[in-house]
C-alpha cells in the first residue's frame, strides 16, 4: 500500500497537487487498493493523523509539502519513522523541491524527495515500490533520496505537456464543501523575484478543447467557486478570451471563478467581454505589490502602473467583478512612507478587498539569493516572512501588522462600507485611519482579545469618539446601524448606540406591508406571504441622513430617508442585503 497525504491549511482548502499525481497513477495503471489519498488539516490532533497513517501499514508514504505545512509534515513523518520504522517516507512539492541533499541530511528519516512536477515522478516512484518493470530508484528524474546514510541527487526532470495531465475531478460530492482548484497552465512570463514561478519562465498551456469540457464538469455541477491556480491568467490572449467566452456562454447562475491576473495586460476586448457577465460569475486578484518605481525595478515586476490603475477602473465601473488587490510589505526600496504611498494608491483604486502581506522570502526564488544585497532579514522557518529590510525596521513591520489587522476587520470584511468611508474621509489618508485604530485597538489591549462582530462596531464607535467632533458622531451612529442592518437581520437592536428615532412605529409597519402597490414594486420574490411574516423577514429603518446617496457621492446630507432592507435578494461582490428607499 502507497499513500499520498496532504495536510492542508483548513479542511475547506483542497490540495489540487495530491490529485492530479493520484489520477495520473489511476490512470496508468495503478488501482484504488494499491495507492490511497488521505487528506487532514494543520489543525488536526497530530497523534489522530499519525494513528490513521499507522492503521494502513503503508511500504511508502508520500507527504505534500508547502510553505505552511513543512514544519507539521517534519513532526509527524519523524514519529512515523519511530512506528513504522519499515516504511519509506517520501517528500514533494514547492517547499522542499530546493536544496534537497540539505534537507535530507537534515533529516535523517527521510527516504527521499521529489522535486518538481510530481505527477511522472510519482508514478515511476509507484512502481518501484511495486516491483514494476525492474525498476531503480538511479533511473527515476526528479527525486534526491538515501542509500547506505548515501545521499543521490538525480538529474532534474522534463516538464510535461499540459494535455498529459489528468483532470482529477470525478466525485465531486467529496468535495462539495470545499474550494476546487484548476489549472490550465503552468509557468509564468514574468520574473519577479519573490515568486517561485518565475524560476520558470516558459509558460505551458492545456488545450481548449480539454479545458471547456472540464469547465463544462464545473458547470454541470454546479460548483459554488473554481479557483484558477493559472500564475499569470490572462498573458495570453487567445487562451484567455476563449475560457471567458465559453464560462459566460455557459454561465449556471451559481458557478464563480477566480482567475490571478496581471491588470495592466487586461485589452479592451477582454474588459468588454467580462463586462457583461452576471454580477458574481468571476473575481479577479490582481498583484500590485507596490506602486514605487524603485521597488518595481528591483523585483523585476514592470508592469504599466498607469494601464492597471486604468483597467481596475474600468472593471470597477461595471460593478459586476469582484476586485482582490495585494500588496506586499517588505520588498526592496520599500520604506514606511513609500509604503504609505503605495497603500493609499491602492486604496483609491477602490478595490473590494485590499490584502495586506508580507514578504516571504522563499527557499529557489531570485529574492532569496539577493537578501544580504538588500539587507533583507527573516525568519529561519517557515513562512520565512520578513522581520526588517535596510529601509523598513521590525518596529515599523510591527506597525503594519497592526493595519493588517485593521484592514481585514474594517474592509476585507465588507460590513463596516458607509462607516469605514466616513472616517477615511474624516483623516488625512486611508492608511493613517487604519494605523491610527490599529494603534487604538493595540494600546486598550483588544488585539489580545477576540472579538465578536458587534464588538468590532463597539470599538470603531469609542475610537471614533476620540476623534470626532459631536455633529460627526451623530451621522457616524446612523452609519453603523445601516451597515449593521445591511449585512444582517437584527431581531435586537445594538445596545450600545443610543438611537431610537430610526424604529418606524407598528402602524406604518401594519400599513406598508398591507399595502399590495409597496409589495409587489419593493418585495415582488415574496408573494404569498403574509403582512407579519414579510415584516420579519426584511427590516425597515428611518435614518436621517440621506446615506445610499453618501455611499455614490461622499456627500452625506442632513435629509430623512426610510430604506428597507431585502435578505434574499443580496449584492454577489459583498454579501449585502438590496436596500431601496422607500420615501
Amino acid at each position: 500500500m502507497i499513500l499520498l497525504v496532504g495536510i492542508n491549511a483548513k479542511y475547506i482548502h483542497s490540495n489540487l497537487g495530491i490529485y492530479c499525481i493520484e489520477a495520473y497513477a489511476n490512470e496508468h495503471g495503478i488501482g484504488k487498493d494499491e495507492l490511497k489519498l488521505c487528506e487532514y488539516t494543520i489543525n488536526q490532533n497530530e497523534v489522530t493523523i499519525l494513528a490513521d497513517i499507522y492503521e494502513n501499514k503503508p511500504d511508502m508514504v508520500a507527504f505534500s509539502c508547502y510553505i505552511w505545512n513543512i514544519e507539521y509534515v517534519l513532526r509527524i513523518s519523524r514519529e512515523l519513522k519511530k512506528v513504522l520504522p519499515d516504511t519509506d517516507i517520501w517528500c514533494g512539492g514547492p517547499e522542499v523541491s530546493f536544496d534537497t541533499e540539505k534537507l535530507l541530511g537534515k533529516n535523517m528519516w527521510l527516504k527521499g524527495i521529489m522535486s518538481g512536477e510530481g505527477e511522472e515522478t510519482f508514478f515511476e516512484l509507484a512502481q518501484y515500490y511495486m516491483g514494476i518493470l525492474g525498476r531503480e530508484l538511479k533511473d527515476i528524474d526528479g527525486i534526491s533520496y538515501r542509500d547506505n546514510d548515501v545521499v543521490t541527487v538525480n538529474k532534474e526532470r522534463d516538464r510535461m505537456s499540459m494535455d498529459d495531465i489528468v483532470f482529477p475531478y470525478k466525485d465531486i460530492e467529496a468535495l462539495k464543501n470545499r474550494i476546487i482548484y484548476y489549472e490550465t497552465s503552468r509557468g509564468c512570463p514574468y520574473g519577479c523575484s519573490y515568486c517561485l514561478s518565475s524560476v520558470e519562465k516558459k509558460v505551458r498551456f492545456r488545450s481548449l478543447e480539454l479545458v471547456e469540457k472540464e469547465l463544462q464538469f464545473f458547470i454541470d455541477n454546479k460548483v459554488k467557486q473554481v479557483k484558477f491556480v493559472d500564475r499569470t491568467f490572462n498573458c495570453n490572449h487567445e487562451h484567455t478570451m476563449a475560457i471567458w467566452k465559453y464560462i459566460g456562454e455557459h454561465d449556471n447562475g451559481i458557478t464563480n471563478f477566480h482567475f490571478e491576473l496581471s491588470a495592466d495586460l487586461l485589452t479592451e476586448d477582454e474588459i468588454a467581454l467580462v463586462s457583461s457577465f452576471r454580477p458574481g460569475l468571476v473575481q479577479f486578484e490582481i498583484g500590485v505589490q507596490s506602486t514605487n518605481p524603485d521597488t518595481l525595478r528591483a523585483i523585476h515586476r514592470n508592469h504599466d502602473l498607469t494601464g492597471l490603475k486604468k483597467h481596475v477602473s474600468e472593471v470597477y465601473e461595471g460593478r459586476n467583478i469582484h476586485q482582490h488587490l495585494d500588496l506586499i510589505a517588505g520588498l526592496p526600496y520599500e520604506d514606511y512612507e513609500t509604503f504609505r504611498n503605495s497603500f493609499n494608491e491602492v486604496y483609491d483604486m477602490k478595490p473590494d478587498q485590499l490584502q495586506l502581506g508580507f514578504l516571504k522570502v522563499l527557499k529557489g526564488s531570485p529574492i532569496h539569493c539577493d537578501s544580504d544585497k538588500y539587507g533583507i532579514v527573516c525568519q529561519d522557518i517557515p513562512p520565512y516572512e520578513v522581520l526588517h529590510t535596510d529601509w523598513l525596521s521590525f518596529e515599523d513591520i510591527l506597525k503594519l501588522k497592526q493595519v493588517e489587522d485593521m484592514v481585514e476587520r474594517y474592509y476585507n470584511s465588507m460590513q463596516f462600507e458607509a462607516s469605514v468611508k466616513f472616517m477615511v474621509q474624516r483623516a488625512d489618508t486611508p492608511f493613517d485611519f487604519f494605523m491610527q485604530i490599529g494603534k487604538f485597538f493595540h494600546d486598550k489591549g483588544y488585539d489580545a482579545m477576540q472579538q465578536s462582530r458587534i464588538g468590532n462596531y463597539e470599538i470603531l464607535y469609542e475610537f471614533a469618539k476620540t476623534k470626532l467632533g459631536q455633529e460627526d458622531i451623530k451621522i457616524l451612529e446612523q452609519l453603523l446601524i445601516f451597515d449593521l442592518y445591511a449585512r444582517e437581520n437584527l431581531k435586537k437592536r445594538p445596545e450600545f448606540i443610543d438611537y431610537e428615532n430610526g424604529i418606524p412605529d407598528k402602524e406604518f409597519i401594519r400599513e406598508f406591508y398591507q399595502n399590495q402597490e409597496n409589495v409587489k414594486r419593493f418585495l415582488e420574490i415574496y408573494d404569498g406571504y403574509d403582512w407579519k411574516q414579510l415584516s420579519r423577514m426584511t427590516h425597515i429603518e428611518i435614518f436621517d441622513y440621506d446615506i445610499l446617496g453618501f455611499m455614490e457621492t461622499g456627500v452625506c446630507t442632513a435629509r430623512k430617508n426610510i430604506y428597507i432592507f431585502d435578505y434574499i435578494y443580496r449584492n454577489p461582490l459583498d454579501n449585502q442585503a438590496r436596500i431601496s428607499k422607500i420615501k
